[in-house]
């Protein structure tokens, strides 16, 4: 069973992928609502509620964990894996980052995420370890998440306040973006764009689905059948999650909260 967790709706960009790519495995969720989001709280409260998040799916049966949140997979992913040595766990940074790598072609790569995520400098660490060439431009985007929580995607308020955030790239001449929170796919037509044909969007929500794909096929860990219904926890409003997240997987979820 793949055990996912995040902040609130975002990390269902990652349930979405994963039940394209491996529909026969077990899937159960948790958003943590109550507390979203995570991107504007100290370093110890998000590894706090990681290890609190980690402790539920596994409760749950969790044989694989998935840290569906750019935050507490900067802050907190190494601190999981030492905590839980013989657990698999998987982040949505190194992937996505290893992606971006593939596909620019000028060695500069944009990054947007939650103030957290930027600041810890993980994103901008990783790259320049595998490459020192590379030049990385990071821009904190603190209101992409509620403005998804709230389901204002298509707002116009939401497209200024994205010109204005990404107007930060205009003259960095990136060919790459990695938007670093998996809220921000929810948002890629309108960040998409705002950057124009020239700039690649890398969603790591994508390519760690993929990597788990990997993971799972080495283990022989495929259920070929599964009558087990996917199932998703909300700490807070487990309605309004629903709706979202309907939207989101394309079907209706049921949603429990604890």
């Amino acid at each position: 069973m793949i055990g996912i967790f995040d902040s609130g709706v975002g990390g269902l960009t990652v349930v979405r992928h994963i039940i394209k790519l491996l529909p026969h495995n077990k899937i159960i969720y948790f958003g943590d609502t109550a507390r979203v989001p995570y991107g504007n709280k100290s370093k110890d409260n998000i590894i706090k509620y990681s290890i609190e998040n980690t402790d539920f799916l596994i409760s749950k049966g969790a044989k694989v964990i998935v840290i569906a949140c750019h935050t507490a997979s900067a802050l907190a992913s190494k601190i999981l894996k030492k905590k839980y040595p013989n657990m698999p766990i998987f982040d949505v940074i190194d992937s996505g980052l290893n992606k971006a790598l593939l596909v620019t072609k000028n060695g500069r790569i944009g990054v947007i995420g939650t103030e957290a995520t930027i600041n810890s400098g993980a994103h901008q660490a990783y790259l320049y370890y595998l490459n020192h060439k590379i030049k990385v431009f990071n821009k904190a985007c603190p209101l992409f998440v509620p403005l998804v929580e709230e389901n204002w995607i298509n707002k116009k308020e939401t497209l200024s306040i994205a010109k204005h955030y990404l107007s930060y790239f205009k003259n960095k001449n990136i060919d790459t973006l990695v938007l670093a929170c998996t809220h921000y796919p929810i948002l890629k037509g309108i960040i998409a764009k705002i950057m124009g044909k020239k700039v690649r969007i890398v969603d790591p929500s994508l390519e760690t689905a993929r990597q788990l794909k990997k993971y799972i096929y080495i283990q022989n860990r495929q259920n070929i059948k599964n009558k087990f219904q996917n199932k998703f926890y909300a700490s807070d409003l487990p309605n309004k999650f629903g709706h979202m997240g309907a939207k989101l997987i394309g079907k209706k979820i049921k949603v429990k909260k604890i």
